[in-house]
Parts: structure tokens; sequence; C-alpha cells
């Protein structure tokens, strides 16, 4: 008589291992629970970093933040996808009320009047960038044009949309916002940095978190590889 086995805890079991073994078919575009216990993980990581509180520097009412590293993270680490819907979950929340921005701010007025405002819909954009190029430099990761793309991402796409905004919202040049925006860049520039440092080192502990987009030559290779090698005949 065969006993029924018993699920061992191992490393598939973390929210973080790209294999758990077999999974029941869902449409292409479904999430896992592993895939929203992530989702979850950083939109409370991004709060978390709004602890510490705000630094407020210049003329300019747009506060320094540590949440942006938050942002950074999620799409180094969980891809476009995942990492923009972890900032929208913690955006959603905080409109709704809940003190999750720095400061202890939360609440619509500061997605629509604030100086700030368009920052914080920069972040949505900047996940995304992260996560797509992300994908494109696995499994390799290089270091420099990590830098390089952390940095497109998460510094020049947020400052699109930020300054902009604080322009329109504080009735101001634009010239004066974009100088005004100069004061974020030291620290930006050290969270790209961390961002990479810890990516590379999660992306060699945990290959395959985030899916790497295959160039076409490379997948006809493979299927011409494949073929050939159904084709040949056995050795007798």
């Amino acid at each position: 008589m065969t006993m029924p086995s018993t699920p061992e805890t191992s490393a598939s079991s973390l929210p973080f291992s790209p294999s758990a073994g077999p999974r029941p078919a869902r449409g292409r575009n479904a999430l896992s629970a592993r895939d929203l216990a992530q989702i979850a993980i950083f939109a409370a990581l991004i709060g978390a970093l709004g602890l510490p509180g705000a630094l407020s520097i210049g003329a300019v009412a747009v506060p320094i933040t540590f949440q942006t590293l938050g942002v950074m993270l999620a799409g180094a680490l969980l891809g476009a996808r995942k990492g923009m819907l972890a900032v929208l979950l913690l955006l959603v929340l905080a409109a709704a009320g809940l003190p999750l921005l720095s400061g202890g701010r939360g609440g619509l007025v500061w997605f629509t009047t604030s100086p700030s405002a368009g920052y914080l819909y920069g972040w949505l954009l900047s996940a995304a960038v992260i996560g797509y190029l992300t994908s494109r430099l696995l499994p390799k990761y290089p270091l420099w044009p990590a830098l390089g793309a952390t940095a497109l991402g998460g510094i020049v796409v947020v400052y699109l949309i930020g300054v902009p905004v604080t322009a329109i919202n504080l009735g101001l040049p634009l010239w004066v916002a974009l100088a005004d925006s100069a004061k974020f860049i030291p620290g930006d520039l050290i969270k790209v940095v961390v961002t990479v440092l810890v990516a590379r080192q999660v992306h060699k502990a945990y290959p395959g978190l985030i899916p790497t987009r295959r160039r076409r030559t490379d997948v006809a290779a493979d299927a011409l590889t494949d073929a050939g090698a159904t084709s040949a005949p056995a050795a007798g």
C-alpha cells in the first residue's frame, strides 16, 4: 500500500521562487497566488519606506522621500507588470485616504492639486520602464547597462511627468520647476546604484524571477535545433 506523500517546505514555496512545481492551467494574463503575494509585499515595502518621513528643500514644496527606492526595486525585481501593479496598489490605497505616502500623507488632494502629484503618477511608468528594460538585460544583467536602464526609468521618466505637473499646479514657469528638481538628483543616483546592486544579487539567487524576452532569432535557432534532433535517425 502506498502512503500519500506529505508536502515539504522548500525554496520553491517562497514568494520569490520562480519555480513551484506544476500549476493549474490559467489564462495568459492571470496572476498566481505567488504573483499577488509579491505585489502586496512590494506595495507594503514602498509604504514602509515612507515612514522616515520626507525632507523638503528649496522653494518648491516637493519633498525628498525614500519611497522612490521602493518603486525602482519593484520594477527591477518584479518586472514591468507586477512592479507597476505593486505601485498602483499603493497609490490606490493612498488615494483612498490611508497614510501611506511619506510623512503620513494620504487622500485625493495629493493626486490632484499637490505639487508632487505628477511624481506619484510617474512612479507607475517608472516601475513599468525599469521592469521592461530589466527583462531585456536578463539573465546576464550587466552592471553599466543595468545602471543606465534604472536611471532612465527611475529618474528621467519620473521627472518627465513630475516636473510639468509641478509647474502647472503651482503656476510656475517650467524651467523653475525643472531647476528645483535638481535637488533630487544626488539621492536618486544613490537609489539607482542600490537598486542595481540588490537586483543583481536577487536575480543571481532566483534566476527566472522576471521572464526574459528572447530574440526571435534565438527562438528560431532553438526550433531548428529541436527539429533536427527529432528527425535524426536513431543509432543502431
